[in-house]
């Protein structure tokens, strides 16, 4: 995984209040400018400290971020608690500074016009790979251009996609496209990858996803497709499903509120949330995704959530809350990241993921960024 400087040092920490709250945090430093929030319990002694990690490690939390969703006004600690929480800080202003794999292949980043996508091709390029300079939009716009690097990149409409994907399939013949699409796109997109035999990593959430494996599947063609490409955020979804297979119905009557806030153009509900709420209800919780709190609007972003506000145009923000049926205990489950640099780099990751196991003719053919974690050496 990357460790550049100025990108913050991911630490776990247990730490045992004496009020009988116990707080589970993985917190990564924020911007330093950002306003900080009266101390918390951690820097005032009244707590006592068992680290996984060498001290050197815990130092972003001398001054923790303030990013922290609310449902609802906090009172004085009164029941017993669980908080778990992971605060994440990317630079969107420019590609991860990530060094070169030592493979390179050629790679068509589809959705380049949009935020996310651009971020993919940059790093891309930051991490040696050959960017092939095709792109395509959802609007009929002859002879537009997008510049990535000292690449120029083609943006075709819809009209010319198959014509075009054709040939890069004949120019390019180990290519692997990486989709940052929008939602409706997702089925059609990957119909097509599958009847031109491109592999393909769907970074892209939302579609009919039932429909999307079955496209897959019954095109035998190799795709990583995950609703979340952030590594330390699908690790610790996968953590969440660990837990919920070994220990079904453990939260059994307990209340469960969901918060994610994601910049006002996405548009579908947070896939990462409904993956985390799936284990909840494994768990034993009754929840529907339809209650799963969704917000858009930057200034309730902004007073409400909390979200700093040079990222309201890249963020992602989650909570769960989880009360007990006496409301005597409560469980809090939270994961804040800023910027989209951690998508680009694990999207990297599962391409050139990907690109290997082509390569390898491996038999399995359908993956997600679970299996990109199992295989290690990532960036």
């Amino acid at each position: 995984m990357s460790s550049a400087a100025g990108r913050g040092v991911t630490a776990f920490v247990f730490s045992i209040l004496r009020a009988d709250s116990l707080h589970l945090s993985a917190s990564a430093s924020a911007s330093a400018a950002a306003v900080r929030p009266e101390p918390p319990l951690w820097r005032t002694g009244s707590l006592e400290m068992f680290s996984l990690l060498p001290q050197a490690a815990l130092s972003p939390l001398a001054n923790p971020p303030p990013h922290r969703l609310s449902l609802a006004p906090r009172g004085p600690r009164r029941r017993s608690s669980v908080v778990v929480g992971a605060l994440m800080s990317e630079s969107p202003q420019k590609p991860a500074d990530v060094s070169a794999p030592n493979i390179c292949f050629p790679i068509l980043v589809n959705g380049c016009t949009g935020k996310m996508g651009k971020a993919v091709a940059e790093t891309a390029l930051s991490a040696g790979l050959q960017l092939v300079p095709v792109s395509f939009s959802s609007l009929e716009k002859p002879g537009r251009t997008l510049k990535v690097g000292n690449t120029e990149i083609q943006i075709h409409g819809p009209s010319e996609r198959e014509s075009v994907l054709s040939s890069v399939s004949h120019e390019f013949p180990n290519v692997v496209v990486v989709d940052y699409t929008v939602p409706d796109a997702v089925n059609a997109n990957a119909e097509l990858y599958c009847k031109l035999g491109l592999p393909f990593v769907m970074g892209t959430t939302g579609g009919d996803r039932h429909m999307l494996y079955r496209t897959v599947q019954d095109a035998n063609v190799y795709a990583v497709i995950s609703p979340q490409m952030g590594k330390q955020v699908v690790a610790f979804i996968a953590a969440m499903e660990i837990m919920a297979d070994q220990f079904p119905g453990a939260f059994s009557g307990y209340k469960l509120e969901a918060m994610e806030s994601h910049q006002a153009s996405k548009l579908d509900t947070s896939g990462t949330a409904k993956a985390v709420i799936s284990c909840f209800q494994k768990l034993g919780v009754s929840f529907d995704m339809k209650q799963i709190k969704q917000i858009r609007d930057p200034k309730k972003q902004l007073e409400m959530v909390g979200v700093p506000e040079e990222h309201l145009s890249g963020h992602a923000f989650h909570l769960y809350h989880l009360t007990s049926p006496d409301e005597t205990v409560s469980f809090e489950f939270q994961h804040n990241v800023c910027g989209r640099s951690i998508y680009a780099e694990g999207s990297i990751d599962a391409a050139v993921f990907l690109f290997k196991k082509v390569q390898s003719k491996a038999e399995q053919r359908i993956y997600d960024m679970i299996d990109v974690l199992r295989e290690g050496n990532m960036r």
